[in-house]
């Protein structure tokens, strides 16, 4: 059970990588460098990098047929982070989208 934790926790870690490297991307820097040394784009990567660790140690100990709906977490979690964020609007196609996924996850355990 523990290792489900980690899983989800690293999921969510990375999803959060994600948005603070598109905050990065979306700022104006007046010289090159400073568009790849900036603490958004540092500290994203630095969370992609302890979201990877966690993410070893968690399958090294989960059955790797629930490896799947624990990624599939991670595209559910970014659109949602991003219309809080970035006030981007979830579209129809989204919803539909994390709708299937949610329908997918739900079937995969009722099987």
């Amino acid at each position: 059970m523990i290792f489900y934790i980690v899983g989800i926790f690293s999921v969510t870690i990375a999803s959060c990588s994600q948005v603070l490297l598109k905050m990065g991307a979306n700022k104006q820097y007046p010289a090159g460098i400073r568009e790849y040394l900036n603490p958004f784009v540092i500290s994203g990567y630095g969370m992609l990098g302890v979201s990877m660790l966690l993410t070893i140690v968690a399958y090294s100990h989960l059955n790797y047929l629930s490896v799947p709906v624990l990624e599939a977490i991670g595209y559910i979690l970014v659109p949602v982070l991003s219309f809080f964020v970035f006030r981007e609007k979830i579209s129809l196609q989204k919803a539909i989208g994390i709708l299937c996924i949610l329908i997918g996850i739900g079937i995969y355990y009722l099987l």
